[in-house]
Formats: structure tokens, C-alpha cells, sequence
């Protein structure tokens, strides 16, 4: 079941100033050789023409490297900063006939994945209740969690937040950053709950966000709750087929894209 996300309140941006710069000494405080000649000290080297337009040239490459990375990094934080959203549409969806069925604004935060946060992660979750359930908590503004997805028995998918946006359900502020989270309903302890008919219809929204976000079909990176860092939760439990799953999943992936 989806856990809250403790820090969820709380955004930060990364402090602005200058990296701490000192100079590295060698065994018994003896100079480095890249620190710059003592006052008075000769180096033996002439500055020549050749050498400064080298000198001059490789300040240019880095100078230009460094404006690429300052752009990348604008880039990625300008989505983080408040009213910078993406477009959305009510009602859409990111798994192509998925019902919607919104999650309560209090139970996600609102993200522009994967630009502001990569994902990179699947988490398979158990309701320890029906689909209806489920649906029904996520909905709930003091119930503080959510899942990206539901899954039911007979396959029938819901979806509660979209894959933007940045769900409470793995009690792991990195993990729901990078992740989407994947509910199933029924019980850790009845292995009736998992039915072929969610296996497969798991198994394709499953191959579809590694598709999307072009991570592997592997159990780095397809994890249960459980194994989430910090959590106290069981699921998906013994009873859900760790093979079979990942086995349905890379032959989603084997398909021409598109494609049912």
C-alpha cells in the first residue's frame, strides 16, 4: 500500500555561492605541482605565443562547457519552481485506456517529470484491499498517499495521478521522485489476489513506463515496496511471481511499440 511521503512539504532549491577552493600539498606540506610558484620564485618557463593561445583556447572549451552545464541545470530547476507546471489536460491519462480517477491534490505534489526528477523505477504495491478501496483512499485528503495506478483483478487499470506529478506512495522522498507507483488489489497473503488477467494487464503498463523513460525490465529497477529504503511494508509478498512478471513484461517490451 502506498506510504506517505514524510518531506513533502518542504522543496529545496540548491544554495547559491561559490565551491570552497584550497590548495592540496603533497607528503610533509612539500608544494603541489599544479600550485603557483612562492613570490619571487622562477618556474624556468617562458609564456610563448603558441602557449598562450593553447592556454587561451582551452579557457574558451571550458568557459563553453561550463555555460552548457549552467543551461542543463536552469533547465532542470525552472520546472521545479512554482507555477512553472506543464500543460495538463483534465482527464488525461498516461496509459492508453486507463480510467481516470483523480487523486486528491493532497495526496501528490505537483512535478514536471521526468525534467525536474528522471524516473527511473517501477514500485509494485498491494492495496491490502479492493480496487474500490484503494481508489477510495487516494481520493481522501487526510489520507495523505496515492499511487500512480491501480490495478484490478480482471485488469481493469485506473489511473489516479499522472506520471508528471510526483505520488506519495513509497514512504521514500528519492523513490517517489524517480518512481511510478503501481497498486494491485487484493492481499499479500492470498496469492488468489494476483490473477492472470493483472499479471498481464500489469505487465503492460509496466513495459510502457520503461519504454517512456528507457530504463530496464530488471529487478533494479521493477521493485517491490518492500524493498524500498526505510519502509516498514511487506507487499507485494511471497505470493506475487517475481518471474513470471518480468518474463510477461520483457515480452511487452519485444513488441513493435503501440501495439497491444
Amino acid at each position: 500500500m502506498a506510504a506517505t511521503d514524510e518531506a513533502r512539504d518542504e522543496e529545496r532549491l540548491p544554495s547559491v555561492g561559490g565551491r570552497a577552493e584550497g590548495r592540496a600539498e603533497g607528503r610533509d606540506g612539500e608544494r603541489h605541482p599544479t600550485d603557483p610558484p612562492a613570490p619571487g620564485q622562477r618556474t624556468g618557463k617562458r609564456l610563448t605565443r603558441r602557449r598562450a593561445l593553447l592556454l587561451g583556447g582551452g579557457a574558451v572549451v571550458a568557459a563553453g562547457a561550463t555555460a552548457v552545464a549552467a543551461r542543463e541545470e536552469l533547465a532542470y530547476w525552472w520546472w521545479r519552481l512554482p507555477g512553472n507546471s506543464r500543460p495538463r489536460k483534465e482527464g488525461e491519462v498516461d496509459f492508453a485506456g486507463a480510467q481516470w480517477s483523480a487523486a486528491s491534490p493532497a495526496n501528490y505534489r505537483q512535478a514536471g517529470r521526468p525534467d525536474d526528477y528522471p524516473v527511473d523505477r517501477v514500485v509494485i504495491h498491494v492495496v491490502q484491499g479492493s480496487f474500490a478501496t484503494a481508489l477510495k483512499v487516494f481520493r481522501d485528503p487526510f489520507h495523505e498517499a496515492s499511487a500512480h495506478y491501480v490495478v484490478r483483478g480482471d485488469g481493469h487499470i485506473a489511473q489516479t495521478v499522472r506520471e508528471l506529478d510526483v505520488a506519495f506512495h513509497a514512504g521514500n522522498r528519492d523513490y517517489n521522485e524517480r518512481s511510478v507507483g503501481i497498486e494491485h488489489a487484493g492481499f499479500v497473503d492470498r496469492p488468489e489476489s494476483f490473477t492472470p488477467g493483472m499479471y498481464a494487464a500489469s505487465a503492460r503498463l509496466t513495459a510502457g513506463i520503461c519504454r517512456r523513460y528507457d530504463f530496464p525490465a530488471d529487478r533494479d529497477h521493477i521493485v517491490g515496496h518492500v524493498e524500498v529504503p526505510g519502509t516498514d511494508h511487506t507487499d507485494p509478498g511471497p505470493h506475487w511471481d517475481w518471474d513470471r512478471y518480468l518474463t510477461l513484461v520483457r515480452a511487452e517490451l519485444r513488441r513493435p511499440a503501440g501495439r497491444a
